[in-house]
């Protein structure tokens, strides 16, 4: 099921051997579909639903991680009005990989806002003096076909880093 959406992000249902039918979304959730190689990354925990999420993919050298210029790939789209959203990154093989997110909470693309929230794989803890943790702490192992992976996303609240829940 192939649908686009009034915002132009493309929906497809994207089923995996035994598990419930997952909602993939953006341009590479064709990837997310039997046969295709992609990580489906379900961010969750946002403090606001308003502006944009973007889903960086970064490959297998550590040097390279969060490198400005470094992403594999890059998917940015409005925030939806309820739930994790479900968002399919192609991978062009199988291999080690590292997804970083970031909710830009006013849509304005503006680094180093406060009020933004972001997340990586693996979900490592961060903090004021940590904010950016090492890449065998977030790499995942993607094989064939689709590599489930969720993210939660982290906001600053006064002195310190976490998730709106805890």
């Amino acid at each position: 099921m192939l649908k686009v959406t009034a915002s132009g992000a493309i929906l497809v249902l994207a089923l995996s051997a035994g598990s419930a039918p997952a909602l993939a979304m953006g341009p590479d959730a064709a990837a997310c579909r039997a046969g295709g190689n992609g990580i489906l990354v379900s961010v969750d925990g946002f403090r606001a639903r308003t502006g944009n999420v973007r889903v960086a993919l970064y490959g297998s050298n550590p040097a390279q991680f969060l490198a400005r210029g470094a992403t594999l790939r890059k998917i940015n789209l409005p925030v939806s009005r309820a739930g994790a959203m479900q968002i399919c990154v192609a991978v062009p093989q199988p291999g080690r990989y590292a997804i970083a997110v970031r909710h830009d909470v006013d849509g304005d693309n503006a680094r180093g806002d406060w009020s933004d929230g972001g997340g990586f794989s693996r979900n490592p803890s961060i903090s004021l003096m940590h904010l950016k943790p090492s890449y065998d702490s977030v790499a995942i192992n993607a094989g064939r076909g689709v590599t489930p992976v969720r993210v939660v996303l982290n906001y600053r609240f006064g002195l310190s880093i976490h998730p709106v829940n805890g």
